[in-house]
């Protein structure tokens, strides 16, 4: 399986952006963990950031030709974007929404998600591991079919 994740606004301050929330690993340090764990399973991972919401549709428009699913962190675009929710659909490819914080633990206004519903699942408050989940989910639904 091939993975697009996706990550939106201010993913790429990892490390130096609120550690106590975000941790302290750095975007890069992300991306190489998440294409390693995705080699180690049988697949691959393309990361992709943007802070501009229309670089975030463009690639996921794309997707539908090269990926076999989609793991989206939206960022703030999580509660307000139905244009990202409107191209997850479109793309007609399974995406599962992830938040390295707990969300629900959070401001009010982070525990709710326009993106969700067009998505198969949501994983949010476990860091890195959610991403992993994630392709581990999708693989695991390929190899039951």
């Amino acid at each position: 399986m091939k993975f697009l994740i996706l990550n939106g606004p201010n993913l790429n301050l990892l490390g130096s952006r609120e550690p106590d929330i975000y941790g302290k690993s750095s975007y890069a340090a992300l991306c190489e963990e998440l294409t390693l764990f995705a080699t180690r399973i049988g697949c691959e991972a393309v990361c992709f950031q943007s802070n501009h919401e229309g670089e975030l549709i463009d690639k996921i428009h794309s997707a539908r030709e090269e990926f076999d699913a989609i793991v989206i962190n939206p960022g703030a675009f999580t509660h307000y974007s139905y244009a990202i929710y409107d191209a997850i659909l479109a793309a007609g490819l399974p995406a599962v929404e992830v938040h390295l914080s707990n969300v629900h633990r959070r401001e009010e206004f982070r525990r709710k998600s326009v993106i969700a519903p067009a998505c198969v699942g949501q994983i949010c408050g476990l860091g890195i591991y959610g991403y992993e989940a994630a392709m581990v989910y999708f693989l695991d639904r390929k190899n039951e079919a």
